[in-house]
């Protein structure tokens, strides 16, 4: 059976799925509080900037896929108003509940759909906007996914992944050290969950860099790719505009 990553272990296929479940199966219920925590409250201002080029219009439709704990939904939900949908998927139900109770809890009426990102059940040009945020490495086919997004996306469409990258050279060394030796602890002392923090900052350094993501979008169809880089590259917002 063929093999890939998860994190740094080589894994069948066929677990990784079940492997990725486990982890945010474990950090579901203080997912928010350590994203507050991992990134000093950065994550906040990376999300609000994917918001800003989303350039969204009032009546618009929006397919967020990982959407977790509803950051993304509850911001475009807002922009695209009573006339737009916006729909808040996941392929983790324990993320997607949470999502949904913080969605209700703060008024934004929208559907939660248990989805597969790699088999997305929409029919073709479908959404106006397709987003990703801090998902795409976790999927074990990213090209498989990749394609389906743009499948699903209006001639026009905007496909927005935000996902953490591949700091810049100063940086390199004190990001390891943080990731490596910091973030479990946090991930312990918080959460009492050390090995899925491990694991989320060894995702991040199997996951394509910058330019090499960029060629996977044009790979699969996206005619037009900008890439933003944040933070020193900790992170990048990959704009991809479908023919």
């Amino acid at each position: 059976m063929s093999q890939t990553h998860f994190g740094f272990q080589q894994v069948e296929e066929g677990r990784k799925a079940s492997l990725v479940k486990g982890v945010f199966d474990n950090v579901a219920s203080r997912y928010d509080l350590m994203n507050d925590l991992m990134s000093g409250g950065l994550h906040r201002l990376w999300k609000a900037y994917t918001v800003m080029v989303a350039d969204l219009q009032g009546g618009e439709t929006v397919l967020d896929i990982a959407a977790g704990t509803g950051d993304l939904t509850k911001a475009f939900a807002r922009k695209v108003g009573p006339k737009g949908l916006v729909l808040h998927t996941d392929i983790n139900e324990a993320m997607l509940r949470q999502g949904r109770d913080r969605l209700l809890d703060e008024g934004v009426l929208t559907p939660s759909l248990l989805t597969d990102a790699e088999q997305l059940p929409f029919p073709d040009q479908r959404f106006d906007l397709v987003s990703v945020a801090f998902g795409l490495r976790n999927m074990t086919h990213k090209d498989k996914a990749l394609a389906e997004m743009h499948r699903v996306l209006k001639p026009g469409g905007r496909l927005l992944v935000l996902e953490f990258s591949q700091v810049i050279e100063p940086l390199k060394k004190p990001y390891d050290w943080y990731s490596f030796k910091v973030l479990p602890r946090i991930g312990q002392w918080v959460a009492g969950d050390a090995d899925s923090y491990r694991y989320l900052a060894e995702s991040i350094r199997m996951h394509p860099d910058a330019p090499a993501l960029k060629q996977m979008m044009k790979g699969v169809g996206f005619g037009h790719v900008d890439v933003h880089r944040l933070t020193g590259g900790v992170v990048a917002l990959h704009v991809g505009i479908r023919c």
